[in-house]
């Protein structure tokens, strides 16, 4: 019998774009592969790829405990049934509830992959501060148990949570962002003018879209602002589709909503910019962007800071600083030269450190030593 490996995840979409491929490797090395999230449009692919999916009511913005603790149950009895060799969590609330659920079904081996402490452990907002400390409580129980790894995309992550207790330092280790596709995303020549400047992301707050916009303004006439990306219901500072009408409308930027070319889009860009205001784990769009030869301008926060090499790649930047993101653009506005210079640099960094075939490997790995493969003993 194949072994089984789980995903829990809160959304399929988000598992499509961030861990599809890793999964698609485990099922060629062998694994039988099931995704616990809850269902879209993109649930149907992912089937057609020869994984299970199990749709769950998993809501992200929910917070009663009794809710929370039903489904956990739920999710327990999910897992006795599947009896999953191993299960990966992803992000916060499926690492502490999947946690537990797995306790309760007597689970071996996890993987618990945090992807970015965001909003929790960075906004300043009665709700984070009020979330902070139980969040903190719970993963200090689920994030290392015994026969557990936990996953983190950059090293200022890792070591904060080792440091402050809620992850043992014998059970962590670094694998760097979701991986690209470098076939995929690759360079090519810079379109005719006027410069086209893209922030490709959910619509949300902490991804840097208004400090964009005000950069927009201030550069009005300078170049072309593209927004990408659809608003994102589920989080509690999503923008709305009538504030990015309104922007649009003054002619400050152009949004597309959710684009499925994303490749095409970075073509037919000449900057690309990720100006989040919170931790990020390591921006995917971040990374596409270095693989299509694009400099990119991000802000100096865990995450961005694991992409950008300052001055090489691209800029980085203070966050929630909207003149000096106006700054960084205008100096690769004026200069094609350091644009191409810059473009090349980051494509090789992605060649070297964040390809898919870089990121599947250690991933495999990991799953081998939770998890060795009795048939080949």
């Amino acid at each position: 019998m194949p072994r089984t490996l789980v995903f829990l995840l809160t959304e399929d979409w988000f598992f499509a774009s961030h861990f599809w491929v890793r999964a698609r490797a485990a099922k060629a090395a062998g694994w039988r592969v099931v995704l616990v999230a809850r269902e879209s449009e993109a649930t149907s692919r992912i089937r057609e790829s020869g994984i299970e999916v199990l749709p769950v009511d998993f809501i992200r913005r929910r917070l009663n405990p009794f809710a929370e603790a039903r489904f956990t149950l739920q999710l327990a009895r999910l897992y006795r049934v599947l009896q999953p060799d191993l299960v990966h969590h992803i992000a916060l609330k499926p690492i502490v509830l999947g946690g537990i659920a797995a306790h309760l079904a007597g689970v071996k081996a996890i993987v618990n992959a945090p992807v970015g402490l965001g909003f929790v452990f960075s906004s300043e907002k009665l709700l984070a501060k009020i979330l902070r400390p139980i969040v903190a409580l719970g993963l200090r129980l689920t994030l290392t148990p015994r026969h557990a790894m936990a996953v983190f995309e950059n090293p200022d992550d890792m070591d904060a949570l080792v440091r402050q207790g809620m992850a043992r330092a014998d059970a962590v280790t670094l694998i760097r962002g979701a991986g690209v596709d470098i076939e995929k995303f690759h360079p090519t020549p810079e379109p005719p003018g006027p410069v086209r400047i893209v922030l490709i992301a959910r619509m949300i707050r902490e991804k840097g879209v208004p400090e964009f916009v005000e950069a927009a303004r201030i550069l009005r006439g300078r170049a072309k602002f593209i927004l990408a990306g659809a608003p994102d219901e589920g989080n509690h500072n999503a923008l709305t589709a009538a504030q990015l009408r309104g922007w649009e409308a003054e002619g400050l930027v152009e949004w597309l909503g959710p684009v499925r070319d994303i490749a095409g889009l970075l073509a037919s860009c000449h900057i690309a910019c990720q100006p989040s205001s919170y931790r990020e784990g390591l921006p995917k769009s971040a990374l596409e962007a270095m693989a299509a030869g694009k400099p990119l301008v991000a802000t100096n926060i865990p995450g961005c800071r694991e992409a950008v090499v300052d001055g090489q790649t691209g800029f980085l930047i203070p966050p929630r600083d909207a003149p000096a993101l106006a700054a960084a653009l205008e100096r690769l506005i004026n200069d094609p030269t350091l644009r191409a210079s810059m473009g090349a640099a980051g494509r090789m960094r992605v060649e070297e450190n964040f390809s898919d075939a870089i990121i599947c490997a250690k991933t495999l790995v990991v799953y081998e030593n939770l998890v060795p493969d009795r048939s080949k003993s």
